[in-house]
């Protein structure tokens, strides 16, 4: 049976983030992730999740300005130290949560530049931070973006992550295979699903509606068939429902439109 973890910067923005815990673990959820935990502490993450009996399973590092665009810096070079820095204060808070991995966002290419003159950076520094993240235990994603929603991202689809994680070449360096970008990028994605599962290398999965990004039981995709799928292949991680609901910050909005996880959430 699928896991689904609660993306709380997207779900249940009708309440204050802090309050989101409760809404989630009132749903059934038993696990969440988010974006960015830095604008609160540790101890006040920390005591959500213990009080809503929850599991932390994914964040994202620092992702440099992101009030200013950036997505980002992994690729970037000349932003080496503040990468460490990022790496440091994302491993000291998965420590604290007990989150077992951590996101690092790849970066928008500047002006000028190729994937390829900065393919030696991205690699360094995820080899960096996969080294870091092994001495706790813990484990890094790296996620293909569509560039209708990213622009410029450095990395769009499964095989360019995957070639990435085998030159790294860590084994806690892992894809996060969110199925509403590789739909717009790649489509066919229960041949992705069954080529790229079964090598161990995806860590986290996400989903989401297309075109709109709305519940996933809106749009093109069929996910009953694709969750029956993750189980015949024995997909033990979680599931992230990264999508903004229909009904938007309205009370009860998120709650409403959980009619398509009932049948799936314990």
């Amino acid at each position: 049976m699928p896991r689904f973890a609660a993306n709380l910067s997207m779900l249940y923005n009708e309440h204050d983030f802090l309050d989101r815990f409760a809404a989630a673990a009132r749903d059934g959820f038993k696990a969440v992730e988010y974006l960015f935990p830095y604008a609160f502490t540790t101890e006040q993450l920390a005591a959500q999740l213990k009080a809503n009996g929850l599991q932390q399973v994914l964040f994202n590092a620092p992702p440099g300005d992101w009030d200013a665009g950036e997505r980002g810096i992994a690729c970037l070079p000349g932003r080496e130290a503040e990468f460490r820095d990022g790496i440091a204060q994302a491993l000291a808070y998965a420590r604290a949560l007990d989150c077992p991995r951590i996101h690092v966002m790849a970066g928008l290419l500047p002006a000028g530049q190729t994937r390829e003159a900065l393919r030696a950076t991205y690699v360094a520094n995820l080899a960096y931070a996969a080294t870091e993240a092994a001495k706790l235990g813990l484990a890094v994603q790296i996620e293909p973006i569509n560039e209708r929603d990213m622009p410029g991202f450095f990395l769009n689809r499964q095989d360019q992550a995957h070639a990435i994680v085998a030159e790294v070449g860590a084994p806690n360096l892992k894809v996060q295979m969110d199925l509403y970008h590789c739909q717009i990028v790649e489509g066919d994605l229960a041949a992705n699903i069954r080529r790229w599962l079964p090598t161990g290398q995806v860590g986290h999965l996400q989903i989401a509606g297309v075109p709109t990004r709305h519940e996933p039981d809106v749009g093109e995709i069929y996910y009953p068939y694709l969750f029956e799928l993750l189980d015949e292949l024995g997909y033990p991680g979680w599931i992230g429902c990264e999508y903004r609901p229909r009904r938007g910050a309205v009370a009860g909005g998120t709650s409403q439109g959980l009619g398509w996880l009932k049948p799936w959430i314990g």
